[in-house]
């Protein structure tokens, strides 16, 4: 890649997708910046958000807490991460994300390697708790 083919991606040019819950934006992707090796993003969940149980059958997701505290369900069971930690869900493993504190609580999140094709990346356990459809990865407006 030669220097003028740098592509930075802003936080506000992703439109948010609310349909698993919270507000997700995937920032870095095959769509967005020609990735080929995983997409990357972040989450803002209000107090009492969380994002739906789910799972990725080709891909080992990387949560780094930015901002308040997160709660992991993975696999039935809890985690908590405070700003400044991270943890990594296996592939294949169920789980699902929460706000359990009185702030804003934000996420940097990083899924890789792709799936073969991105319908088949990740796999919903529960009722999705927002509207419109599934978020697609990638996407800037």
């Amino acid at each position: 890649m030669q220097t003028s083919d740098l592509i930075k991606v802003a936080v506000g040019d992703v439109e948010p997708n609310r349909a698993r819950g919270g507000d997700l934006r995937v920032l870095l992707s095959p769509k967005t910046c020609g990735a080929t090796s995983g997409f990357m993003g972040v989450g803002a969940l209000e107090p009492g958000e969380f994002v739906s149980e789910h799972y990725h059958p080709y891909s080992e997701e990387f949560f780094h807490a930015v901002e308040g505290r997160v709660l992991l369900r993975v696999d039935g069971r809890e985690l908590v991460l405070e700003p400044g930690e991270s943890f990594m869900v296996p592939i294949g493993v169920r789980h699902r994300i929460e706000n359990p504190g009185s702030g804003t609580a934000r996420v940097a999140f990083f899924l890789s390697p792709l799936a073969p094709r991105p319908e088949l990346g990740h796999v919903d356990c529960e009722p999705l708790p927002g509207e419109g459809a599934p978020p697609e990865v990638g996407g800037a407006r």
